[in-house]
């Protein structure tokens, strides 16, 4: 079994492309490997700034042999058909066999194929794999044709120690000749050489294997692996942090970014200026992150430090002292239109730039940014009446929370919305509930995200998404498929969140409704045309994202859907209360068995009124009970539905299915000894609305019908 290097060497692959560029050079290729019969043992890809790589281990020198058995026209065809099929075979007629098949007898070919030697089907499966990357942004360069995420300098490519023949031909922008692969090498060459760090050793070398390969960019100054790069860049911060008793803010995103800004990290620590460390926290380190990708630190007291660690792709000779003092000097610049837009911004109090958000369209059919607020200041004024928070305050809030949108700072960092708001609201004096509340309305923003637990921040953050729902679903801007410009699927998670962990009891659809007469109300006319329909669009709507949430946590989607569909229940805290019970009552013995027996009687009963063209509902008659099996049940179900009711309001669902669970006796016994079509009309017509009682008295729960085996 022999090895495959692969290495595709290129000017800088942006960081952010570069996890999705490796997994799809391996997946494009082992696919290939796997289409032309090539086994392989493992596949592991890696990528640097400057190249890709793959290695596939485990793969046989030659194909696997292929026989194929064809079946061609039928003995007495015409010659013509015969031909055809013979050469297509790629055999003689003596070669072939005639079988009967039960429908007439047919020429039969075998056809055996001998494997290829895997050296000569490679070249030509790594080109098909390069030409085939899909890259998010491409370029052409030079006057190809040829598309690449940056100028392609080299590929490397040896099997079995030995570099493949081949190559790609990048092509012709001016003839519009397309890039393909070359046998005799084109462009771009088949080789066995690679280089190291672009400036601590530039040298070329020659590999032979992938061992040798990593050793030597090793030597080269190169870390391969994207994982060994992000350890080395966060041991070496926390080191240099604890060496000045700080501790660093860690980042997994700015990590990601950073290891793939360089090939052999060096990190240094530089000093923030005093005089910006009374701009807010966020501030200081949003900008350090955005622009510079620097990691920040904080002090013991938990407080942001003036230092921050910056990660180098060089060895300096002067121990980095070069590279400290520019980045401080950058930092510096950045810093000071930072204060400038913190400072400016403070002049003018967050209430006076309301005003300003008329200028902002929310949405072409939905108004300005100012309408969302006049409706937000409404509908989270309602919320709070509703859920016990002080309404006052979470009006006062609403009207707030959108102001720090026109100032300079959110302009410049528009990642500061709601946090900026909040430094501002309290500058000018507003409680701390209203200011959290105007930092926290846009939480969660998805699944990591912290939930806001205050009231009022609770009733702004439902306010503005439940505002947003409305709108779209109001004008048709629905989800479809995997496309969501306007977030409304997270909008909706965001909802069920927001509800569930905080156990509001809160009437969803009352409060839709609300939010769509809002718009309604501010003239826009296809939310009054629709004021009916969006309510229940929505709470479909929100049943599917709870079934993705209920998903995760194990709970299957066609319980959801048996609670649902009662058409009544819009509290959602309630809702997965019935839930949860529904899964553990049918994951019961007795559940399972009196799901079963449900079936049986609403099939009964289906089939039946079908046959007859009646409805079988109503109590049945005592005086028609015939059987003692048939007594039992009726009294079995009145006992069960005088039973649920009183737990149903009490809200104790697990309490209720227990006390199904004693129907299972009577339904069993029902089932085992008595006809139910019997030739005595009135008796036949009684046991019909007997079962139906069944799924009547199981429907107070849940729709069982809904329920899947």
């Amino acid at each position: 079994m022999a090895e495959l290097l692969i290495e595709l060497f290129s000017e800088e692959i942006p960081a952010r492309m570069q996890a999705k560029a490796a997994e799809d050079l391996h997946r494009l290729v082992t696919q290939r490997l796997a289409a032309n019969g090539i086994v392989h043992a493992t596949a592991r890809s890696y990528v640097t700034p400057r190249r890709l790589t793959l290695v596939v281990e485990g793969i046989p020198p030659q194909q696997e042999a292929v026989t194929e058995e064809r079946r061609g026209p039928r003995v007495g065809a015409p010659q013509a058909a015969l031909d055809g099929f013979l050469k297509a075979a790629g055999v003689t007629l003596e070669q072939c066999e005639q079988r009967d098949t039960g429908k007439g007898v047919f020429y039969f070919a075998t056809i055996h194929r001998e494997g290829r030697r895997t050296a000569e089907v490679l070249p030509e499966l790594i080109a098909g794999a390069i030409l085939e990357m899909p890259w998010p942004k491409s370029m052409r360069w030079a006057g190809h044709a040829m598309r690449w995420v940056r100028p392609l300098h080299t590929i490397l490519a040896v099997f079995d120690g030995k570099p493949l023949s081949g190559g790609i031909a990048l092509g012709s922008a001016v003839t519009g000749e397309a890039p393909s692969f070359r046998r005799d090498g084109g462009d771009r060459p088949f080789g066995a050489t690679t280089r190291g760090h672009r400036f601590l050793t530039p040298g070329v070398f020659e590999v032979v294997s992938f061992a040798e390969y990593r050793d030597r960019l090793r030597a080269a100054h190169v870390v391969l692996d994207r994982d060994e790069r992000k350890a080395t860049i966060l041991s070496e911060a926390h080191r240099l942090a604890a060496a000045e008793g700080l501790e660093l803010i860690e980042d997994e995103g700015l990590l990601d970014e950073v290891a793939g800004l360089v090939e052999w990290p060096v990190l240094f620590m530089g000093r923030i200026d005093e005089q910006f460390m009374d701009v807010p926290p966020e501030v200081l380190i949003t900008s350090m992150r955005t622009h510079q990708r620097y990691f920040a630190l904080r002090g013991a007291d938990g407080r942001l430090a003036p230092r921050f660690v910056v990660a180098a792709n060089i060895v300096p000779s002067d121990g980095g002292a070069t590279i400290v003092h520019g980045n401080e000097r950058v930092l510096r610049a950045r810093l000071s239109d930072a204060k400038f837009f913190w400072d400016q911004d403070r002049k003018t109090p967050l209430e006076e730039r309301v005003p300003a958000l008329k200028d902002i369209v929310f949405h072409a059919k939905l108004g300005t940014l100012a309408d969302k607020v006049s409706r937000l200041e409404c509908l989270a004024a309602d919320l709070a009446r509703r859920l016990g928070a002080d309404a006052d305050q979470a009006r006062a809030a609403a009207r707030l929370a959108k102001a720090d949108l026109v100032t300079g700072m959110v302009g410049e960092f528009p990642e500061l919305q709601g946090v900026m708001g909040r430094y501002y609201a309290l500058q000018q004096g507003a409680d701390v509930a209203i200011a959290d509340a105007v930092a926290e309305h846009y939480k969660p923003l998805g699944p990591s995200d912290r939930c806001p637990q205050a009231p009022v921040s609770v009733c702004v953050a439902l306010a503005d998404k439940l505002d947003t729902l409305a709108g779209f679903f109001a004008i048709d801007e629905k989800p479809t498929g995997s496309k969501d410009p306007y977030a409304l699927r997270r909008a909706a998670l965001g909802v069920i969140r927001l509800i569930v962990e905080n156990g509001l009891r809160l009437p969803l659809r009352a409060v839709l409704g609300e939010a769509v007469r809002l718009y309604a109300g501010a003239g826009i006319a296809a939310a009054a045309a629709r004021a009916e329909a969006v309510p229940g669009e929505l709470i479909e709507f929100f049943a599917d994202r709870l079934k993705v949430v209920l998903r995760d946590q194990g709970v299957r989607h066609d319980l959801v859907d048996a609670v649902f569909a009662l058409g009544d229940e819009h509290d959602l805290v309630r809702l997965l209360a019935r839930v949860r019970a529904l899964q553990d009552f049918v994951g019961s013995d007795a559940g399972a068995n009196l799901l079963a027996a449900y079936r049986r009687a609403t099939n009964i009963v289906r089939i039946e009124e079908k046959k007859d063209g009646a409805v079988y509902g109503g109590d049945p008659a005592d005086a028609l009970l015939d059987q003692e099996e048939e007594k039992a049940l009726f009294r079995a179900l009145r006992d069960a539905r005088a039973r649920a009711v009183p737990l149903l309001e009490r809200e104790d669902f697990s309490g209720c299915m227990a006390s199904l669970s004693d129907l299972r006796g009577p339904v069993d016994a029902f089932f085992d000894r008595v006809t139910v079509n019997t030739d005595r009309a009135e008796l036949r017509a009684n046991r019909l609305r007997l079962l139906s009682q069944i799924r009547a008295t199981l429907d107070q729960v849940a729709e069982f019908s809904r329920v899947e085996g």
